[in-house]
């Protein structure tokens, strides 16, 4: 399994990630490339070699040429963005999760409902490209599972359009919450929202760095000069014999609420982080019918996830399982048919394959474009891998 191990011992920023991800290997072209699918205008990327006290590092700059009516955007006009692109389904989603989190970050600083919250600094086209180049470089480099370092925020005050803010601002500071952080004494802001959303929404846990074979190290640098070298180091490499995780299994039955309100659940669980959540038709005392929902949750997640439960249905209350997860190793690679490409989700143990997967909405496009059954198309795909 593809890990990258973030140390930020100088903090991170969506800058930062891109810089030491094109360090690692992405491409540049591939990267401008993929982001034109956004449809943004008016702006230019650019990377170069740089040296920050002693330590070669990747720079990783947006450069816009004029926005003028949408440097504020609400959570809705970004998605919309996102939707419009022609970006892969499984980028746009991970994007979309990752400014829902700093959505309600903003939203319970401020006090407002998510969908009333605008965007400043974060709505801004750098901070989109930003975003959606860190989750494009993550799939492209083929990183499988992400862990993080404690995370130094810095100390000292920041001019954000809201005001004079302490380090962390508001905003960053609650979306790290349940995360290890601490200060050596630099005065900068040295973790931005960017950099603690993306980071937040896809590590698998903070801390140590796990056991790994290293393959590479990338290097991506800071605007701020610092008395330390202002880089994020990312190691990229292969877990060494680590297949077991830890997940919490929340449960709850409810006979009391309308049927019609589950997919939205189900639904709002997904968007929170839930790894899995289904519903199972049991039958209570008395002989009455009702509903188990599951949920399968990261450690991090579950208070998030109870939090969702508890707004969302009628329940009074959850069990918390803790279990152990052991699973396959798994890849994803992009097979040529005679019907286009078609992403296959492939798993192994100990590089033995032992089940290979077409990736659906690839397979459904297919078949609806050809006007042919389904089926045909995962056994085609089947059939060449």
């Amino acid at each position: 399994m593809k890990t990258a191990y973030f140390d930020c011992f100088s903090g991170i920023s969506g800058d930062m990630i891109i810089g030491a991800l094109l360090d690692l290997g992405l491409d540049i072209n591939f990267l401008d490339k993929e982001l034109k699918k956004l449809n943004l205008k008016n702006y230019e990327i650019q990377s170069k070699k740089i040296v920050k006290n002693g330590i070669a590092a990747t720079k990783f700059d947006v450069s816009i040429k004029h926005e003028h009516n949408h440097e504020e955007r609400n959570l809705k006009e970004i998605n919309e963005i996102i939707k419009k692109s022609k970006l892969d389904n499984e980028i746009k989603n991970t994007i979309k999760k990752i400014f829902l989190k700093i959505a309600i970050a903003e939203a319970k600083v401020h006090n407002k409902p998510v969908d009333k919250i605008h965007f400043h600094e974060i709505g801004a086209i750098d901070t989109i490209i930003d975003i959606a180049g860190a989750v494009i470089g993550f799939k492209k480099l083929g990183i499988d599972r992400i862990y993080c370092s404690k995370l130094n925020v810095g100390t000292g005050f920041v001019e954000f359009s809201h005001g004079k803010w302490p380090v962390p601002a508001p905003a960053t500071a609650e979306i790290l919450r349940n995360v290890p952080i601490y200060n050596n004494n630099i005065e900068a802001e040295l973790v931005t929202p960017t950099g603690a959303a993306i980071i937040t929404a896809l590590a698998s846990g903070f801390g140590e760095m796990p056991a790994m074979k290293v393959e590479k190290i990338g290097y991506g640098a800071g605007t701020k000069e610092l008395e330390q070298p202002n880089v994020l180091r990312v190691f990229l490499g292969e877990l060494d014999n680590m297949k077991n995780d830890t997940i919490n299994i929340i449960e709850t039955n409810i006979d009391n609420m309308n049927p019609e309100i589950y997919p939205y659940v189900i639904e709002r669980l997904m968007e929170n982080g839930a790894l899995d959540a289904y519903l199972t038709n049991i039958i209570m005392k008395k002989g009455r019918p009702a509903i188990k929902l599951t949920v399968l949750s990261e450690m991090k997640d579950t208070d998030k996830l109870c939090n969702v439960i508890f707004d969302e249905t009628t329940t009074l209350g959850v069990r918390i399982l803790t279990a152990a997860k052991k699973k396959l190793d798994r890849e994803i690679k992009t097979i040529k048919t005679k019907y286009g490409n078609v992403g296959v989700k492939i798993s192994k143990l100990k590089n033995e394959v032992k089940n290979i997967m077409p990736e659906y909405e690839d397979c459904v496009k297919i078949a609806k474009n050809r006007k042919i059954p389904l089926k045909e198309v995962y056994e085609e795909v089947k059939k060449l891998y």
